[in-house]
């Protein structure tokens, strides 16, 4: 395992914080284990008001990019089943959610309070 340190800068003017998380190399870390995610698979999902899996647990996972081409809201939720009261994120209609997964390659599923839209997802992987 090697050791990763990281960079902090403060900006001014209220701007964000910049933030660089580097190898002992200095070289930039993308991956939880410091590779540089190499593939990716595109879906589109069709979400209803029936729980469903939009991706299965997959251990390889970095990064999880899911756009909501509806205009009603989808509701994800990191687990086995979503509902519109239990969930971990609410994407509005043609938005795009592409948050950090801290750790996370467990099933991720998603729900519609109603109608229906394409999910369109991008799961990278090692």
């Amino acid at each position: 395992m090697s050791l990763i340190s990281a960079s902090l800068r403060f900006l001014t003017n209220a701007r964000a914080l910049d933030v660089a998380v580097v190898d002992g190399a200095g070289d930039h870390v993308t991956g939880f284990d410091g590779s540089r995610p190499a593939n990716a698979t595109l879906t589109t999902v069709v979400a209803s008001t029936t729980s469903q899996v939009l991706v299965a647990a997959n251990a390889a996972r970095r990064r999880l990019v899911v756009h909501n081409d509806g205009t009603g809201a989808i509701f994800v939720a990191f687990a086995a089943t979503a509902t519109t009261a239990a969930f971990t994120y609410e994407i509005g209609g043609n938005n795009t959610w592409d948050g950090p997964l801290n750790d996370y390659t467990g099933v991720v599923s998603i729900i519609r309070s109603g109608g229906t839209s394409n999910v369109r997802v991008t799961e990278v992987t090692t």
